[in-house]
């Protein structure tokens, strides 16, 4: 249910007592703009000062470059290498400990000094301010009710509740991308996979939000292949649901070469996602994505941890992928590095369920909600693959997003990388889209070669 779905009277109710619905009380959420930020980072610099205080974030400027670098005169603080590890071990996830034992020469992390860019839209900051004192998890916490559109859980106690807080962010309200997947094989090799794709959450869609057809939905989706020729075609499309315990995920898919749309309910969990050479699974598009409901979540409390940020040397438009991709992992020199304070959530296989990950671990930016770094164990306990999100702030749609994701196999050595800077017009924020192009027939229609 929508926070649209509530009457006048019930809402002022809500609001008023703090009680009945509400997910944490008026008292506790008053600290959102007072010790916390509006959106529920601590607001003040870290005992040392490594972490700067929260002074609002980059400010919205529609007409600026998002990917102009406006840190580039800034030099590393330090680089992190296999010699130097054991200085900032405590500061590092397993996974980053994970490829500075299997690439001890190449592997290395440049660390600059930590800036805190992320800045959403007043109308989101107020909506996550509502939702604190009526956002609920559903039984199990597969879904939310009396929820509006972005971040439930601006207080969060559960980590559960940190989760939807990423997969509800705002993202913009409506994007139309153009971006490269690159399977890159051991010795470097890659063949890239380009798509566009588009995503709208239902209040950002020409003619608005619709009552009847977007009451339970989060997000419309849908993901058109265009090369290599083998693959150009093949359209996803995915109405994405709030309430997946009466509803589920709901996914098509259109195979060119059959010309056919067939319903898709294997596009969740653990089946392999489109174009990731069996790299990635679906729930881990997006860093995460999707129904919760196999896991048992546990919030872990906050750490200080080294994450990508600020990534504007990798999303450089003139940089190639050549430049960038490299045996074993991705260019380092082009990365960027700053001490964040981060949501850790150990996720564990519920007992009786099924997935190729008995165990994830999960550290989430305070400011964004994003999830920066994910860990994923096999059902061995065996740490087998490390995710990270490459982030900056798009100041010209006032929202924090990836500009690239990795996903590191520490087993076979190869890693799947998202890349958008040889492709164009990569980031179009705010394009009107229809509801009727997010239906199986729209998808026939766009998929024909």
């Amino acid at each position: 249910m929508h926070y649209k779905s509530l009457s006048t009277s019930v809402l002022l109710l809500l609001l008023g007592s703090g009680e009945a619905l509400a997910k944490v009380s008026i008292q506790v959420a008053n600290q959102l703009g007072d010790n916390l930020t509006v959106m529920g980072a601590e607001k003040a610099a870290n005992l040392s000062g490594t972490i700067p205080k929260y002074m609002g974030g980059l400010p919205e400027n529609i007409e600026a470059d998002p990917l102009a670098d406006i840190y580039a005169k800034e030099t590393p603080l330090f680089v992190i290498t296999h010699e130097n590890l054991s200085k900032y071990e405590s500061q590092l996830t397993d996974g980053q400990k994970a490829l500075f034992k299997k690439y001890p020469t190449t592997y290395k992390m440049p660390v600059y000094q930590t800036h805190r860019t992320s800045r959403y839209p007043q109308a989101i900051i107020d909506k996550a301010q509502r939702n604190a004192l009526t956002s609920e998890l559903l039984d199990g916490g597969n879904g939310i009710i009396n929820f509006d559109e972005s971040i439930p859980f601006a207080i969060p106690k559960s980590g559960l509740e940190v989760i939807w807080n990423h997969v509800s962010r705002y993202r913009g309200g409506s994007i139309e991308r153009n971006s490269a997947q690159l399977p890159v094989q051991r010795d470097g090799s890659y063949t890239p996979v380009r798509v566009r794709s588009q995503l709208t959450a239902p209040q950002y869609l020409n003619g608005g939000f619709s009552e009847k057809d977007d009451d339970n939905i989060l997000f419309y989706f849908t993901q058109a292949i265009k090369s290599p020729a083998r693959l150009t075609g093949n359209v996803l499309l995915v109405h994405e649901t709030i309430d997946q315990v009466n509803q589920p995920r709901m996914a098509w898919s259109y195979n060119a070469g059959q010309r056919r749309v067939r319903r898709a309910p294997q596009v969740a969990y653990d089946a392999p996602s489109s174009a990731s050479d069996g790299l990635r699974t679906s729930d881990q598009v997006d860093m995460y994505n999707g129904a919760p409901d196999k896991y048992n979540w546990k919030l872990l409390g906050k750490q200080e941890i080294y994450i990508p940020y600020n990534s504007y040397k990798l999303a450089n438009p003139k940089t190639e992928y050549d430049d960038i991709v490299q045996a074993g992992h991705i260019n380092q020199d082009l990365t960027r590095y700053e001490l964040h304070r981060v949501w850790k959530v150990e996720a564990t296989l519920k007992e009786g369920e099924r997935h190729i990950y008995g165990k994830r671990t999960f550290y989430v930016d305070e400011d964004s909600w994003q999830i920066a770094i994910a860990d994923h164990y096999d059902n061995r306990g065996e740490l087998w693959r490390a995710s990270e999100g490459h982030a900056l702030q798009f100041v010209n749609a006032n929202t924090p997003w990836y500009v690239s994701t990795t996903t590191y196999d520490l087993f076979s050595g190869r890693y799947l990388v998202e890349l958008n800077n040889e492709e164009k017009d990569p980031f179009n924020f705010g394009k009107q889209m229809k509801r009727k192009s997010f239906t199986a027939s729209a998808i026939r229609r766009s998929g024909r070669r």
